[in-house]
């Protein structure tokens, strides 16, 4: 193929001193989910990860370690994600044009109406299935 358009998003686990994970509700989309977005042009992943969140979410501080790349499709065209762990950070969320809520939620035990790749996210994050090669 000449042309396959591939885009890089990251996502991020942000753990709080309880050990919950953070989820986000969007408001364009359905269910609860792991905050992230795009990295832009020229921009490292991990930097990504902390920038998005900041925007998003007000994260403050903590330390982003990579966890897995996954694949999925994106209509015609193919999106890679790269999802980093992330502790010792704040949270300081304001609803905003993207996100209208956010929760710290036991990763043993997600909150009702967690999208389905949330939950394998959740499980491969807690050691309860190895980590897939697709999002």
């Amino acid at each position: 193929m000449l042309w396959a358009p591939t885009s890089l998003g990251v996502a991020g686990a942000v753990y709080d001193g309880e050990g919950r994970v953070l989820l986000v509700r969007q408001r364009y989309t359905a269910g609860w989910r792991l905050p992230g977005g795009g990295v832009d042009r020229s921009e490292p992943p991990q930097t990504a990860i902390l920038r998005e969140l900041a925007e998003e979410v007000g994260l403050v501080g903590g330390a982003a370690r990579f966890f897995a790349l996954y694949t999925r499709k994106a209509g015609w065209a193919t999106a890679v994600v790269a999802l980093y762990s992330i502790d010792g950070a704040a949270v300081n969320f304001r609803p905003n044009l993207e996100i209208r809520d956010v929760c710290f939620a036991d990763p043993h035990a997600p909150p009702d109406g967690c999208t389905p790749a949330t939950l394998r996210r959740l499980q491969e994050l807690t050691g309860a299935s190895p980590p897939s090669h697709y999002w």
